[in-house]
């Protein structure tokens, strides 16, 4: 056996199967609906149709991203318990959806919303709004897809200790996703996100019981630390505790309203399917980020004294290390192989499509070309998506940051159009000038704070500028005034 258990061919042939596994889901979900009218419901939410194993699993793979599994094991295994949050705050995103997804629900099958900026224009009927928060939902897409790819080289080159480089495998797996996305829409990509999303808790959790039974359990781990790195088991100081807080509030909204979230609300069956998809989400953080986190722990007596760099293939290390074991546990291995691999490109895929979907039908569809059939939409969407990968691929040649630092740079600018679904869905006298003036003031502070690392008090810049924004909309409501005949004709329409 060689030194790492998934170099030389057999890495290449697992990278294969999983890929070629993704693309026949393509080409099968192509041929079983090729005769339906392609129309954007059917293309971008699956006819908004999906069943609650279905969705639940589309949710399931597309809130736990190549980053949790790549990207958060390696954070554990720097800040030590401190990361004990990334559990909080999983759970905390069910509640920021349960906070507008029922209501926002019942107005997308009455106004058969496709985007969050259908939501958004029909409710403040504003070209400014409606721009500006598409504006910002694309960067924020654009920054998400970015983790993901730069995830997928990190993944698999970890996996098979570097026998397919970081590069190879992005080209590869990117391939794979835009050929079945562009062949099958939503369905596809919910179809293959069912599959990703079971590999994925099988994977994970061998992996965990892989680590205890040959790295050690968490006891040792934490008796470890204790001794080589105490203050991965400190408790933190006020400003520390600040940054905890703001980071679980940044994440609750700003995960939340994820523009393929907010698709993937659109695209449920009935309002019963969506509560109970949500409802059985709430569970999954304890045997997801739970699990990783633990394995992140235990990876600090496994492989210690790695660098920032070193330290991003900690799960291709120890799951390497593994499968050396046994044949049972590199069969194991295999299998977390393909869930690592699935839960990255499930993530993407989800990305990309809404992407497309803002490009192709809030930008072009809504102002560019007003006349354009539904079909030359859908292309436009696809060739325009196309397009944005390859610009990431050659960003993510040489990745700019580790994946946690890409990771909060997208909430800093996403959460900013919070506001127009936490306060626009429920308050009446949310006027369009308002939002606005507090979107782009929100979104001004937020940029300049995250980019010169201003972070006062411990707290995210992102949570600074969307405390402006709020003060700014809710102020300048009560200024402005919606007239009366606005609010009557927003009750019928909203209500």
């Amino acid at each position: 056996m060689n030194d790492l258990a998934f170099s030389g061919t057999s890495g290449i042939i697992i990278m294969l199967f999983y890929g070629f596994l993704m693309l026949f889901i393509g080409f099968i979900t192509y041929w079983r609906n090729r005769g339906l009218h392609q129309s954007n419901k059917e293309f971008y939410l699956g006819g908004g149709n999906l069943s609650v194993f279905v969705l639940f699993f589309t949710f399931f793979a597309t809130q736990y991203s190549g980053n949790t599994v790549v990207g958060y094991a390696p954070t554990a295994y720097r800040m030590g318990f401190l990361w004990m949050q990334s559990i909080t705050f999983f759970i905390l995103i069910v509640v920021g959806y349960l906070m507008f997804a029922p209501r926002l629900y019942a107005l997308s099958k009455k106004h058969n919303f496709i985007t969050p900026s259908d939501y958004i224009d029909k409710r403040f009927k504003s070209k400014a709004v409606t721009l500006l928060a598409s504006f910002l939902m694309l960067y924020g897409l654009a920054n998400f897809l970015l983790e993901q790819i730069i995830a997928i080289g990190h993944g698999v080159s970890g996996l098979t200790g570097g026998t397919i480089p970081y590069q190879a495998a992005v080209i590869f797996f990117v391939t794979v996703m835009v050929i079945y996305g562009w062949l099958g829409g939503m369905r596809s990509v919910a179809y293959t996100d069912t599959m990703q999303g079971i590999a994925l808790l099988f994977g994970v959790a061998i992996l965990l019981i892989g680590s205890m039974i040959y790295f050690g359990g968490l006891p040792s781990a934490t008796e470890y630390a204790a001794t080589i790195s105490p203050e991965k088991l400190g408790v933190p100081d006020s400003s520390g505790i600040l940054s905890w807080y703001s980071m679980l509030i940044l994440v609750m909204i700003g995960a939340a309203i994820y523009p393929h979230a907010i698709q993937r609300i659109f695209a449920a069956k009935s309002e019963k399917s969506l509560k109970k998809s949500l409802t059985s989400m709430a569970w999954m953080p304890f045997v997801t980020s739970g699990f990783v986190f633990i394995i992140g722990i235990i990876g600090i007596q496994a492989f210690p004294g790695l660098s920032e760099g070193e330290s991003e293939q900690l799960v291709g290390m120890m799951a390497n290390h593994i499968a050396m074991q046994n044949p049972f546990f590199y069969w194991a291995m295999v299998l977390l192989f393909g869930g690592i691999v699935a839960a990255i490109i499930s993530t993407a895929d989800s990305v990309l499509l809404t992407f497309s979907s803002v490009i192709s039908k809030d930008i072009y569809g809504r102002y560019i070309n007003k006349n354009a059939s539904d079909k030359k939409q859908i292309l436009v969407g696809k060739i325009t998506g196309v397009a944005v990968v390859i610009l990431l691929l050659v960003i993510a040649w040489y990745p700019p940051a580790t994946l946690y630092r890409i990771f909060i740079l997208k909430f800093e600018l996403l959460i900013q159009i919070a506001p127009a679904f936490l306060l626009g869905l429920y308050w009446k006298q949310l006027h369009r000038h308002a939002l606005f003036i507090g979107m782009l003031t929100g979104t001004i502070i937020a940029s300049v704070m995250a980019f010169t690392g201003l972070q006062p008090l411990g707290i995210a810049s992102g949570l600074w500028g969307l405390a402006v924004n709020m003060m700014l909309c809710v102020g300048l409501s009560f200024v402005l005034k919606v007239p009366k005949s606005e609010v009557e004709l927003l009750k019928r329409e909203i209500s």
